[in-house]
């Protein structure tokens, strides 16, 4: 029986073969979303390994936080930014997961996030998330979660206001689109706490900026930042 179904599911991998999100060849067995030669092929970054780094140097002076990272930079014309838009556009939180997983055992790595006591996805508009009909962020989040077992805080951080997409925005746009539309629910599960904000990509930073404001207005609040990739 257990051959037969076997047999009946590599037969359908070969009539309808699932492919890698981010080159589009065919998955061979045991790959899961991308191929091992994508997952090889990330431009990794070594972020984690150094509290200086170049996304704390993005919030210099503009967001008090103790530790970043990322796990990958990418630019236009990248394969692996048509991975990020699957993510987000396309129906596949499972690339958040995997991707949130890849990047977790990198801050495993390094012993310098031992210390966060929760996580906390940058929040969707409830209208935009049940379009979307998931918050790409808390997949990041659920993966990171999945690895290091620190705590998720899905609920706490809100954003109050719907935004417009910030894809062809300025800096200054993107801010003004952001500024004053999150809020905390419950600011005494928070206090005293290390909390690590979580997101997809950064690329000025005003999300994360505006999101890691009303944090740290929160008694005692500590702030780390981790995102999949640095535009």
């Amino acid at each position: 029986m257990k051959f037969l179904k076997t047999y009946i599911e590599d037969f359908w991998h070969l009539l309808f073969p699932h492919i890698c999100e981010a080159c589009g060849n065919a998955l061979n067995k045991g790959e899961e979303i991308l191929c091992f030669q994508c997952l090889y092929d990330l431009p990794r970054t070594d972020y984690s390994e150094f509290l200086e780094n170049p996304i704390t140097e993005l919030f210099a002076g503009r967001l008090k936080i103790e530790k970043a990272t990322a796990l990958f930079t990418f630019h236009k014309g990248s394969r692996f930014r048509k991975l990020l838009h699957s993510l987000k556009y396309k129906n596949k939180p499972e690339i958040g997961i995997i991707l949130g997983k890849e990047l977790a055992a990198q801050m495993l790595k390094s012993k310098n996030f031992l210390d966060i006591d929760f996580l906390i996805p940058v929040p969707l508009h409830p209208k935009r998330k049940k379009q979307r009909g998931y918050n790409q962020s808390e997949m990041i989040a659920k993966g990171i979660s999945q690895i290091t077992k620190i705590p998720l805080s899905i609920e706490n951080l809100v954003r109050n206001k719907e935004t417009v997409t910030q894809t062809k925005m300025t800096k200054e746009e993107r801010w003004t689109n952001v500024s004053g539309k999150f809020s905390i629910k419950n600011p005494a599960q928070l206090k005293g706490k290390h909390v690590m904000l979580i997101d997809d990509v950064v690329t000025t930073g005003s999300t994360m900026e505006a999101c890691g404001e009303i944090l740290l207005s929160v008694e005692n609040l500590k702030l780390s930042i981790a995102v999949l990739a640095k535009a």
